[in-house]
């Protein structure tokens, strides 16, 4: 790990109108700070609705930034957003993969988009599939594959494009134990061997525990505590004497302060589309 800042965000808002209203609407990030160096693996929980996914699509371009500064390896988010996108790989919550091509055509398909250099993207396509352990079953189709083997894969298409930051929304959703291990064996893999940055949401906070180097817990639209995992575990023992052992998922209890009856569940279209990843992966 380096001092250098592979992503900061400052003062970062988004706001999603209501009907025609230009006011009002649902601020889903609200004035967040947060930087992640480079070389680490950092994680931003929290509960759903918590803006984790809004900031994650600002940070890789997807949304625009309407108020505040994001910047990925120095560049803004906003000014230079092709610059941006040439420095990061991409895994989102749905899923990317094509269950009508082989595996190796969707790889292929994603170094053309990402624009790798068509003089190395054979053997940038050979690399990444290598990388997540998909080479004998490359020239499958992707409908042929298991839920783990299709996290991977889309793995490989992030992968495809050298990225210095990976982004993974959920990355492991509806995955059982051992394929979820899996995922992470190959990210962990490819960030030992390249030095790559990741940025990860997840609600496995036992996945947290063991592969963030730090956290943030975000709730409301807003950064409640940061820290490597232990650091916030050891606040949570001083600010309640109760929890004389507290576990990752006591953090996330202790520090985004809500109950079963205040939890923002998602709305019927949130539902129905992680309902979906998780049945065409489980």
């Amino acid at each position: 790990m380096s001092d250098q800042v592979a992503v900061e965000c400052r003062q970062l808002v988004y706001t999603f109108e209501r009907g025609r209203k230009k006011d009002g609407g649902a601020r889903a990030v609200d004035g967040i700070d947060l930087t992640v160096r480079a070389g680490e693996v950092f994680g931003l929980l929290g509960p759903n609705g918590a803006g984790k996914t809004t900031t994650i699509r600002a940070i890789t371009t997807l949304l625009p930034t309407a108020r505040g500064m994001v910047a990925v390896f120095g560049h803004d988010c906003s000014a230079e957003p092709v610059a941006v996108r040439r420095l990061l790989g991409y895994v989102p919550q749905q899923l990317s993969a094509d269950a009508g091509l082989t595996g190796r055509e969707n790889v292929e398909l994603f170094a053309r988009v990402f624009d790798a250099p068509r003089a190395e993207r054979a053997e940038r396509v050979v690399q990444a599939l290598a990388a997540v352990d998909l080479t004998e079953a490359a020239d499958r189709m992707a409908a042929t594959y298991s839920g783990g083997m299709v996290r991977r894969l889309e793995l490989a298409q992030a992968l495809v494009s050298a990225p210095r930051l990976l982004v993974l929304d959920e990355p492991t959703i509806g995955l059982d134990p051992i394929a979820r291990a899996g995922v992470w064996e190959r990210v962990d893999a490819v960030r030992r061997a390249t030095g790559m940055t990741v940025l990860v949401t997840t609600h496995y906070m036992d996945e947290a525990d063991r592969h963030c180097d730090r956290v943030a817990l975000m709730d409301r639209g807003r950064i409640r505590a940061l820290g490597t995992p232990e650091e916030l575990k050891t606040r949570v023992r001083a600010e309640d004497p109760a929890q004389s052992a507290p576990t990752l998922d006591d953090v996330f209890r202790h520090f985004s302060g809500r109950t079963l009856a205040d939890a923002k569940e998602g709305d019927f279209g949130d539902v129905r589309r992680t309902r979906r990843t998780a049945s065409r992966v489980g």
